[in-house]
């Protein structure tokens, strides 16, 4: 019998022994990420990963698309940050200037990708629909990634101001040069090709995604929880012994240094006039001219 703690955002369950899935419940903004939001979701990893009965974890969505990545629309993110105690030895959180800014991303977005990509249990992310900047940063770190056959992987930050989420692992994910496309034309990868490029292990219809994850989930869970955990690290440290950790470190400094230029110009992180008009209305940008 599945059992369910439920919060504002996200839910947690264990469909079967050995087996938790979280799930992403905010569907009527396509989960797009806010404070609350992604503090929930790390919660819900640690519950998973400080309880020895898991052995797999699940990262689902509920709704039309898996993410739509972060909430541009936030009010009042600084603030937000204080209803929360911080996971990172951080700080700076209440300074002036684009340290606030900066720590904020460093806990929520590369902080928390990072330490779900290192939590010492496989870990599946089952994607449908649209995954969108912020909504890689949630299913890149995950092991395995099954997704319908109408999934789309994007990120369109460039088209921003930007250059690259803040967990910017796109070189291990698809390689250089499809990296490069992805980023400078801002389009997306459809499923088939992320299949093809080892950005996903399975394609599979919407009706048959839960089961599917369930099926890769049962086989994981089957196995010695701590020979899973040494395999993990074994291949997440093959990856870092690339460089892996540098370069996505040097990556979300110069994704600052984009931030910081576009509030010399505009006051805002990032640039107007890559953002939809309603975007721009929503947030009270206005675009007088051509700074880029």
């Amino acid at each position: 019998m599945t059992k369910k703690t439920e919060a504002t955002y996200i839910l947690y369950e264990t469909p079967e022994d050995g087996i938790a899935r979280i799930v992403l419940n905010r569907p009527e903004t396509a989960n797009a990420q806010d404070t609350q939001f992604l503090y929930e979701l790390n919660a819900a990893f640690d519950r998973a990963a400080h309880d020895d009965d898991i052995r797999v974890i699940i990262l689902a969505a509920n709704g039309k698309h898996f993410s739509s990545g972060h909430d541009l629309g936030e009010q009042n993110w600084h603030e937000n940050m204080y209803d929360h105690e911080t996971v990172a030895p951080l700080c700076g959180f209440t300074c002036e200037g684009a340290e606030a800014q900066m720590s904020r991303e460093e806990e929520i977005y590369l902080g928390f990708s990072e330490r779900w990509r290192n939590i010492p249990k496989p870990t599946i992310a089952a994607v449908q629909g649209k995954c969108i900047a912020g909504g890689l940063m949630l299913a890149w770190p995950c092991d395995i990634i099954i997704a319908t056959d109408d999934a789309s992987f994007t990120d369109p930050t460039v088209s921003f101001g930007v250059s690259g989420i803040e967990h910017f692992t796109h070189f291990w994910e698809v390689g250089a040069r499809k990296a490069k496309e992805m980023l400078f034309t801002s389009d997306a990868i459809l499923a088939e090709d992320a299949l093809r490029l080892g950005m996903v292990n399975q394609v599979v219809s919407r009706d048959e995604l839960e089961e599917a994850t369930m099926v890769m989930a049962r086989k994981i869970a089957a196995k010695s929880r701590f020979a899973l955990k040494l395999t993990k690290k074994a291949i997440n440290a093959c990856q870092d012994a690339q460089g892996r950790k540098l370069a996505m470190d040097n990556a979300f400094h110069l994704h600052q240094l984009a931030h910081t230029h576009w509030l010399k110009l505009y006051n805002t992180l990032l640039d107007p006039s890559g953002l939809p008009e309603a975007t721009r209305k929503a947030l009270g940008m206005k675009v007088d001219e051509d700074k880029s």
